[in-house]
């Protein structure tokens, strides 16, 4: 292989850009027009070559990158299809570090998207030389030098057109090749049948105009140009095109070209353009690697006569062959059946079988050497980023950066027969994907995973589902929480139990002191004079874990104390291991409920990186969430914020970041430490006991409200209140009732409770305007009337008939008690609210 296409005319190059730009489409038109495939496969029809699974075909985009090789004018090409979808950006990541060259990909009417200045800004950080390909010119709104400023604004890119596009959108039907200058249009739809000529008068002197600001970017670049420039000379196409390729490989200029993939008009100018101005493997520099061996720096060039180096840098299941790691080729040759040493783990694996992977169709190879891009068979401890050599000279090269996961999520099995197929399943999965994580919580006992984005974690469950056959559910993680002491306390447990025979008796004294946030648990013993044996200071101490392993606020552990043992006592005959340890237990809780505590949360360090326009918004959102910016720095055209943010604040963010920044900005995020959780938030932390409070303080909140909410709980500073209680002496008058009433009115009440429940006021008097039983219409009250009320009403509706079986009782008058009241007016009705007053006919 290496000798029918050598080195020089070898492409390694890749298809990069934001989501529905049209990158499948133009690998599809690729492969047609180089003859690797003889019918061309639509996206949206689920049928192209190069989205493979079933998830691509059923969501019409890229998951997972695919590698295909193809020929053009006598030159090899090694293809790799990328996602432009955010959440597996790290397909494109691992890809460009062995890329040699790639092409980008605009949509002629978003122009750049912010997934185009991600794919732009990896591959800036691996120094690989690009060119832009405007598509979709064909589609209405299309404006091309719309996208050649944007990619000049966003990207800082000196973007020159060596392309005009003949029309817009219906009416778009070929290109000008300003290197040649020369129109190239296309006979039918197919777009097999070229027809190249003159420029059309009309366009004449826009292309005349274009070309000369072409060689006027070249002659910063090229001297002899320059001087061709500047003394009005012309300059021949052969040294635009070195010019052009001089300074696509210096990372200097960016050429622009122009197309409809979908319509099939500009690919074979692109490809054209692939080997004429993309790197070849030896156009690229040495790599450089580390001796494992002496620690010291190593080169590897790209010859076939040097020691072999190779990088993994993709993991693969094949439900045929098993496990391919994709790996590409630096220096040397590797044949078939050989043993190759991986420097990474410090292990010998051998070669059982190379393919050369066309999507998901694999073809036999013998040997591959420096240049190429393969896949291996038997490799059973290599994974992404190892790296593969000669073992007699051994090299590590620079492993592949992936970014952390930022969303996770708890997943668990349907049923018990799922849970071991579900790990096996999950083990699979995270070797393929490195930004894909897998972890146990041993707290919570859940399984969580992690990933890049919803949608990332969504098709792993769903390749669980068809590949593993796991049913699996999914829902939001537990945060973890801690508990810690603000104050220094006392705390006693005495433990004495007498049975028949021997009893059980242990007494310990301790004393706990707060330390600072990370400094963790510590236990000391200051026993002076033997009260209590050493032997029983162990099982003292054993007995503190296992209570600070659960706190009284919430049952989160304890952290960051101190634990003095101080005094205590024995029995000779009762005392034992056990019963000092249940004295332990008993003495840190005693300890830890008077010294004050709260509850702390996981606290991230969250860098995001936004543009300019949207640095308000991002930075109002995390204060929000209770963040903390603590700085900004400045990166090429963007800006990085640097925020603590509380873990549970965090949960949807990447979703919500995306929404807020038209998808533009990304974030990272890792642990810094655990602080203390504001108040307001105390009822979320712990929602079971905040509901058995409001439980137990229901039966015992205050009966009646009173017009200026007196009676109601008031938040206090540590998060308490206590309801007003009357005084002694008017206690003694209103009777037991009332004392009781009033003992349970002073009872603590935490504010985190749900609000107190609506309560029956007494019936509200009615307007004089309609009639009033107690005044003359004088207004003067009626003498010698029970509560001076008159034995009829002018209006007859304001008396309406009452439901049968509920007439009034006649002839009684309601109880009276101190202070004039009735003395049944604080006993609840049946709902535990007030009773209603009673209804009594007076005597006529």
């Amino acid at each position: 292989m290496s000798q029918a296409y050598p080195l020089e005319r070898t492409r390694n190059i890749g298809i990069i850009a934001h989501i529905d730009a049209g990158k499948t489409t133009v690998s599809e038109r690729i492969l047609f027009y180089t003859k690797k495939i003889y019918k061309i496969g639509e996206v949206h029809e689920g049928a192209a070559t190069m989205d493979w699974m079933e998830q691509e075909q059923e969501r019409g985009i890229t998951i997972t990158a695919a590698a295909t090789t193809c020929f053009w004018n006598d030159n090899r090409i090694n293809l790799i299809d990328t996602p432009g979808h955010v959440d597996f950006t790290v397909e494109v990541e691992r890809s460009l570090r062995v890329l040699d060259g790639a092409v980008v990909v605009f949509d002629g009417v978003a122009g750049v998207e912010p997934q185009s200045e991600t794919v732009w800004r990896q591959a800036d950080k691996y120094l690989v030389p690009r060119f832009c390909f405007v598509n979709k010119l064909d589609r209405t709104g299309a404006d091309f030098w719309r996208v050649v400023d944007m990619i000049r604004d966003r990207l800082g890119a000196v973007a020159v057109p060596i392309q005009l596009p003949i029309g817009s959108e219906d009416s778009f039907r070929g290109v000008i090749d300003l290197v040649e200058m020369q129109a190239i249009t296309y006979g039918n739809d197919l777009g097999d049948k070229i027809e190249v000529g003159e420029i059309p008068a009309d366009l004449l002197a826009e292309a005349i105009t274009h070309r000369d600001r072409l060689v006027e970017a070249l002659a910063d670049l090229d001297d002899q140009i320059a001087h061709s420039f500047l003394e009005g000379e012309p300059v021949d196409a052969d040294r635009v095109r070195t010019a052009l390729r001089a300074g696509t490989l210096g990372y200097r200029i960016v050429p622009v070209l122009c197309g409809s993939a979908l319509k099939n008009k500009g690919i074979q100018p692109m490809l054209d353009a692939v080997i004429e101005y993309l790197p070849s493997p030896l156009d690229v520099a040495a790599v450089i690697g580390r001796d494992p061996r002496t620690g010291e720096q190593a080169t590897r060039h790209t010859d076939a006569g040097e020691p072999f180096a190779a990088l993994a840098f993709k993991i693969a299941a094949d439900p045929f062959v098993g496990k391919l790691a994709f790996f590409r080729v630096y220096s040397g040759t590797l044949k078939t059946g050989s043993y190759v040493y991986n420097s990474t783990k410090g292990t010998k694996e051998r070669i059982g079988r190379i393919l050369e992977m066309h999507a998901n169709h694999r073809e036999e190879m013998d040997a591959v050497s420096a240049g190429d891009i393969a896949a291996a068979v038997g490799l059973k401890h290599t994974f992404t980023g190892d790296t593969l050599c000669d073992e007699a000279k051994p090299i590590v090269l620079e492993a592949i950066s992936f970014p952390e996961p930022v969303i996770e999520l708890a997943v668990e099995p349907k049923t018990k027969a799922d849970q071991d197929k579900m790990a096996l399943a999950l083990q699979r999965l995270a070797e393929e994907d490195p930004t894909f994580r897998v972890s146990s919580d041993q707290e919570s006992g859940q399984t969580r995973i992690s990933g890049m984005g919803e949608l990332h974690l969504e098709v792993i469950v769903d390749r669980m589902l068809r590949e593993f056959k796991v049913q699996a559910n999914v829902g939001r993680p537990q945060v973890s929480y801690r508990e810690t002491i603000r104050k220094a306390s006392r705390g006693e447990g005495r433990f004495v139990r007498q049975t028949g025979g021997k009893g059980q008796y242990g007494h310990a004294v301790i004393t706990l002191e707060p330390l600072e946030r990370g400094a963790g648990y510590t236990f000391e013993s200051k026993i002076v004079g033997g009260s209590v044996p050493r032997e029983f200071w162990k099982a003292i101490e054993e007995g503190i874990r296992d209570a600070l392993a659960g706190g009284v606020l919430g049952g989160y552990p304890v952290i960051d104390l101190k634990v003095t043992l101080v005094d205590g006592s024995f029995h000779e005959v009762d005392s034992s291991e056990m019963a000092f340890k249940i004295a332990g237990s008993m003495a840190a809780k005693d300890g830890v409920a008077k010294a004050d505590p709260v509850i702390l949360e996981p606290v991230m360090k969250v860098d995001v990186t936004t543009p300019e326009s949207f640095m308000g918004d991002v930075i109002g959102n995390l204060n929000a969430k209770r963040g903390h910016v603590e700085g900004i720095d400045e990166h090429a055209t963007s800006r990085v914020i640097h925020a603590l943010v509380p873990l549970a604040e965090m949960f949807g963010y990447a979703t919500e970041l995306r929404s807020m920044t038209q998808g533009r900005a990304t974030y990272s995020m890792e642990f810094s430490r655990y602080k203390r959780r504001t108040h307001h938030g105390q009822a979320e932390v712990r929602p079971q006991q905040a509901a058995r409070e409001r439980r137990h303080h229901r039966s015992r909140r205050p009966r009646q409200d009173h017009p200026d909410c007196r009676d109601h709980q008031v938040p206090g500073a540590a998060g308490w209140c206590r309801l007003p209680r009357l005084r002694h002496d008017r206690q003694r008058s209103r009777g037991a009732a009332a004392r009781d009433h009033d003992r349970h009115r002073a009872r603590r009440v935490p504010d985190c409770g749900a609000s107190l429940r609506a309560r029956r006021l007494p019936r509200p008097r009615r307007l004089h305007q309609e009639h009033d039983h107690r005044r003359r219409p004088d207004g003067r009250r009626h003498p010698g009337r029970v509560g001076g009320g008159r034995p009829d009403a002018p209006d007859p509706r304001a008396h309406p008939p009452r439901p049968p079986g509920r007439g009034p009782v006649a002839g009684r008058l309601p109880q009276q008690g101190g202070h004039g009241r009735r003395r049944d007016a604080h006993r609840p009705g049946r709902d535990g609210g007030p009773r209603a007053p009673q209804q009594v006919q007076l005597p006529g």
